[in-house]
């Protein structure tokens, strides 16, 4: 939102209204500009058209072929006043290009003449790019002002959609004061400091502006804020632009090649359980080895929308992994997802140097969040939540690169396999839901909201919270046919996403009841999770409406190639 301060307020107040006049005509705040982007380019130096140059008062008092262009005094005689007001089709019509000048723009060199042209020997002029509204200012707008300033959201009583709109004088005063750059906040709260909550749009809405976009303000505020009445303004999705990431192909090879370089030394890993330290933060994270081997997956399926789908059940064989013991917790999770650095959208560091950063500082991460990401229901020990598949498959990739072996989601085969734990039933201890108070948080006993890891009686393999406490993120698209798609390729099946949306959730959580965290029940993502995200275009690493919503890891025996591990830990980037 436009926010005012005092002082701008108070020279607004002496500012006017966009219609009113100036008691005389400023030279270097009004004039200078327009000869500058509509006149200088053609009207200077030895070469200039009609031998008439504008870049002196004395050069256009001289004239070129036609006479003198400026008699003070009288506008009527001054061919600098008479040629920009003439039809637009006339041949002699200044300038001959482009759009014509504005009444307001030609009433202020007209009052400028009659005022006796006065025009201070020391202003030296340089040739401007002319701004037009519709092609410079009207994209700026649109992708990063109204989506706040419109007539349904007009934020600190400002509604920039239209001209009309535009030119009332709102509470704290006019938001663009033409000729005036520096006493209109449509510029001023773009330049200020990155940290100030003034500054416009906000950081956590793309904020601030690219300096051509913030000089093109200035021009167009300088050269009069002209602002066609048949613009109508309509919110729109910002254009990305693109940023060489070094979160690239290469960065993934030299990881593989740190993890395969780790792997020989440690010569044949054994399926162990194990425990890790997180070198950047030093927290640890534990493992649990889980022997391959086949099982019997799904059975009377529920679809998205919890209708019997009919039976499905497939045999199916995973290879060996190591998975999470526990869901990822904020203990682990925030320092990769709040670093405190400024980020690019894509989550590259905008101070990124190959000369000095690491491959971990390399691993894109996630843009500050724009609001406490936990909502109050506690962080150290609690499972991390509301991240988006994307921030979860590079949270992964930032893992790997520091731990030495490849970390990713599980798949949704891999995930059940885990779940069930060699068990047959509904859920990994029997088929009553009764006896689920002592093994997962839902619904009916999670107080409505998500409780610390690790506290419920695990499954047989010794895995916590497989049912409930937070759904869990699997690599896997989401597609109905999940069991048909599988049916010619039973080994290690692993639905590629080719979409965004959707993408296949498991095990139920807090907010679910008991017949959603059966090991079998999956479901699929939606953009409804970001519904709340403030953000244009909506943001890559949250999922603020997904309170429910968190991941555990995987580790594969087998080392996969550098081509699959991109698969893995970049399969949404790009999409939206």
């Amino acid at each position: 939102m436009l926010r005012i301060d005092t002082a701008t307020i108070a020279l607004l107040a002496l500012a006017g209204s966009l219609e009113i006049h100036a008691a005389e005509v400023d030279f270097k705040k009004t004039i200078k500009p327009l000869i500058e982007s509509a006149c200088l380019q053609c009207h200077h130096g030895e070469d200039a058209d009609g031998k008439l140059s504008l870049a002196s008062l004395e050069s256009a008092l001289s004239g070129g072929s036609k006479g003198p262009a400026i008699v003070p005094g009288s506008p009527e005689s001054s061919s600098f006043y008479t040629t920009i007001v003439l039809p637009e089709e006339h041949e002699d019509r200044m300038p001959p290009e482009g759009q014509p000048l504005a009444k307001l723009q030609t009433e202020r060199i007209r009052q400028w003449i009659m005022e006796g042209a006065k025009w201070p020997e020391s202003v030296q002029l340089s040739v401007k790019p002319r701004i037009d509204f519709k092609r410079h200012i009207q994209p700026i707008l649109e992708e990063n002002c109204l989506s706040c300033h419109h007539p349904e959201n007009s934020e600190g009583d400002y509604d920039l959609h239209n001209y009309q709109a535009a030119q009332k004088l709102a509470d704290g005063g006019l938001a663009i004061v033409p000729f005036q750059p520096t006493a209109s906040p449509l510029y001023t709260l773009t330049i200020r400091d990155q940290d100030s909550s003034d500054l416009m749009p906000p950081a956590d809405a793309g904020g601030p502006l690219a300096k051509e976009s913030i000089d093109r303000l200035f021009l167009w505020i300088s050269q009069g804020a002209v602002w066609p009445e048949d613009a109508v303004l309509k919110p729109r999705e910002k254009k990305r632009r693109e940023i060489k990431s070094p979160d690239d192909f290469n960065l993934i090879r030299r990881i593989h090649q740190k993890i395969v370089k780790q792997s020989k030394k440690s010569h044949q890993e054994r399926m162990e359980n194990y425990s890790q330290k997180i070198p950047e933060t030093g927290v640890h994270f534990s493992m649990t080895a889980i022997a391959g081997g086949k099982f019997e997956m799904g059975g009377l399926e529920d679809n998205q929308q919890g209708k019997s789908a009919g039976s499905h059940q497939i045999e199916v064989e995973v290879r060996p992994f190591w998975i999470g013991t526990y869901e990822v917790t904020w203990d682990e999770y925030e320092p990769f997802m709040a670093t405190r650095i400024e980020r690019h959208k894509n989550g590259m560091r905008k101070d990124y140097d190959p000369t000095t950063h690491t491959d971990v500082d390399a691993v894109s991460r996630p843009t500050a969040p724009y609001m406490e990401m936990s909502f109050g229901m506690g962080q150290s020990g609690y499972p991390a939540i509301s991240m988006t598949q994307h921030a979860a498959n590079k949270y992964c990739q930032w893992l790997s690169a520091q731990t030495g072996h490849f970390y990713r989601l599980p798949t949704e085969a891999e995930w059940e396999y885990a779940c069930r734990a060699g068990s047959t039933t509904a859920y990994y201890f029997g088929d009553d839901p009764a006896l689920l108070e002592e093994y997962a948080w839902y619904y009916d006993n999670s107080n409505e909201k998500y409780q610390k890891v690790g506290q419920k009686k695990p499954n047989s393999w010794g895995l916590y919270d497989m049912h409930g406490n937070v759904s869990e993120w699997t690599a896997d698209q989401f597609v109905e046919d999940y069991y048909s798609r599988i049916r010619t390729k039973t080994s290690n099946p692993y639905i590629v996403p080719k979409t965004l949306y959707p993408r296949t959730v498991r095990g139920g959580s807090w907010f679910d009841d008991p017949q959603n965290l059966r090991s079998r029940y999956r479901f699929g993502s939606s953009a409804m999770w970001k519904l709340q995200d403030p953000q244009l275009p909506k943001s890559l690493w949250y999922h603020t409406d997904a309170r429910w919503l968190g991941f555990r890891i995987v580790r594969p025996l087998e080392i996969p190639t550098p081509q699959e591990m991109g698969c893995f830990w970049n399969s949404a980037s790009g999409k939206r």
